[in-house]
């Protein structure tokens, strides 16, 4: 009698599981959506190397070059070759000779600094790379057609197109085919494809491993947002977004002088803050002297303007020189330095 009882007990355990189970089932299957053709689109923007995912359009290197001392001189220099801020684009070092094997020579050379046209095997990668992260202080705000033009000026600039050529979708590949380090990558080592087999193969540490799971690197708070908000400069559908690198939304300057929350002594600041490196207090050096800004903004509500200036660098109001960004700059540092400025003699 009990062993019948248990069977019972059993069956109708089976059903009341399969019962919840298909209800449970039912209920996955009311989650979510599929995506829509705006949302994958969102998503998928990358460019592979052999140009799937290159949207049509058109740049001439005339374009690309009054767009590069707008928005890249400031960091890259008027010729793509600084190397202040970031690493040289282009710097010369590169022959015929590489244009013709595909291979720069000049990379086997320890003492030549090294450019990203030297390295760079794939065009793709620099038109994907303006696209999805460029300008440094506004990602993904460029037209097709302006990245176009963008790289058609610095391939200009590196020697592999003349200056009156036109990059578009159409000759992308033709320009593949003069890259100059177009076959410096290689494919023959480990974990190249999915069939690969890793490069080192050793017993030496099977068992009882040592795991470190300590961090022992990180991002210090000085460099948060030394090259921008790395967020902006990801994919907003993906499974890596970028850090939130950017600080708080701060309030304008002219409501943080009404709140007292400023440091009274700007003056203090210019040294820490890198000012003097191109600016004077009495004489003009790099960029204008200070007295000769304050007398320009004496009187003029003007602290967020100039707030905006340190912040955002700009060119052409005092000379032809760019002033660089001051990105790295703390919001209440900026706007102490902006309302110094601004209050004249």
């Amino acid at each position: 009698m009990f062993r019948w009882a248990r069977l019972w007990i059993i069956c109708l355990n089976i059903l009341g599981y399969n019962a919840f189970a298909d209800d449970y089932s039912s209920a996955l299957n009311e989650l979510g959506r599929t995506a829509t053709a705006a949302e994958l689109s969102a998503w998928d923007i990358d460019v592979r190397p052999d140009f799937v995912g290159l949207p049509s359009g058109s740049g001439s290197v005339e374009e690309g070059e009054a767009l590069w001392f707008d928005q890249c001189a400031n960091c890259h220099g008027d010729f793509g070759d600084s190397n202040e801020v970031f690493s040289p684009i282009v710097l010369g070092n590169i022959t015929e000779d590489d244009i013709q094997t595909g291979r720069v020579a000049a990379l086997t050379d320890p003492s030549v600094v090294r450019t990203t046209f030297m390295k760079v095997a794939t065009l793709s990668t620099i038109w994907d790379y303006i696209n999805r992260a460029m300008p440094w202080n506004a990602p993904k705000s460029l037209a097709v057609d302006e990245v176009y033009s963008l790289v058609a000026y610095l391939l200009n600039l590196a020697y592999i197109v003349d200056e009156d050529f036109v990059l578009s979708d159409k000759n992308m590949e033709d320009v593949q085919a003069l890259m100059p380090n177009r076959n410096g990558m290689t494919e023959d080592h480990g974990l190249w494809s999915v069939a690969g087999v890793p490069d080192v193969v050793g017993s030496a540490c099977i068992t009882n491993c040592s795991v470190n799971t300590a961090i022992t690197s990180f991002l210090p708070d000085y460099a948060m947002n030394a090259h921008g908000n790395l967020k902006d400069q990801m994919r907003d559908y993906g499974p890596l977004p970028g850090m939130q690198t950017a600080p708080a939304p701060q309030l304008p300057v002219s409501q943080l002088q009404q709140s007292g929350s400023l440091d009274q002594r700007p003056a203090d600041l210019l040294s820490a803050s890198g000012c003097k490196a191109c600016h004077q207090m009495n004489k003009a050096l790099i960029g204008p002297a200070f007295t000769a800004i304050r007398a320009r903004y004496a009187g003029a509500d003007a602290s967020d303007y100039l707030a905006e200036k340190i912040k955002q660098g700009g060119q052409g109001v005092w000379g032809s020189v760019p002033m660089p960004a001051m990105a790295q700059l703390d919001d209440t540092v900026v706007a102490a330095l902006a309302l110094w400025l601004a209050s004249g003699q």
